[in-house]
């Protein structure tokens, strides 16, 4: 992960196409996950959006209030240029309703938000806990068979898992990996 938003933000105001390049990387599965999956957005109008979005981003990356506010504030413009997609495709042809589709995408967009801040928190992680969490939980694999791809026995992965949760729990709990908007507003980002 490296530097913080905060951090990458004065760097892309002092003009380093370097750290452009590095927030559009940071952001762009974000961007792309609010408009195909909390607004369902057919995959040539999500790109339009995410062109739409990064546009925004660099040309008003001045009037950002907070620097470390960035991902709420991309999360606002993207979901600002989803609505505006869905009104114009709705001028075209009348569909599901407006209202009903924004309050689905807030939804969305705060579970997405919670699975990002997730995935900050384990990469900040030891490479052994990021490779044995991404084996249980995302791979769905099960103790033996991550024992045996890693040749230790089923118990000291089990255990392992323990450990490293414990150690993510402390990063989302300790303020390493929390959420920006819910810092400033005193919440605690949820873990499970």
């Amino acid at each position: 992960m490296g530097e913080s938003d905060a951090e990458l933000v004065a760097r892309c105001r002092a003009g380093d196409e370097r750290a452009w390049h590095l927030l559009v990387e940071r952001y762009a599965r974000y961007v792309h996950a609010i408009a195909t999956h909390a607004f369902r957005l057919p995959a040539e109008a999500a790109e339009d959006v995410f062109q739409e979005v990064f546009l925004r981003v660099y040309e008003r990356l001045d009037t950002l209030r907070s620097d470390e506010a960035l991902r709420p504030w991309i999360a606002q413009l993207t979901r600002r240029c989803c609505i505006d997609r869905l009104r114009a495709d709705r001028r075209e042809q009348p569909g599901e309703g407006l209202e009903r589709l924004e309050a689905a995408g807030d939804d969305a967009i705060a579970r997405l938000d919670e699975a990002f801040t997730v995935r900050l928190a384990l990469g900040e992680l030891s490479a052994d806990c990021q490779e044995v969490l991404d084996r249980f939980f995302c791979r769905d694999e099960s103790y033996r068979t991550i024992g045996d791809q890693l040749g230790l026995p089923p118990g000291t992965i089990a255990s392992r898992i323990s450990r490293c949760l414990v150690k993510l729990r402390e990063r989302l709990e300790g303020g390493e990996g929390r959420n920006p908007a819910a810092a400033a507003s005193g919440e605690r980002v949820k873990t499970r």
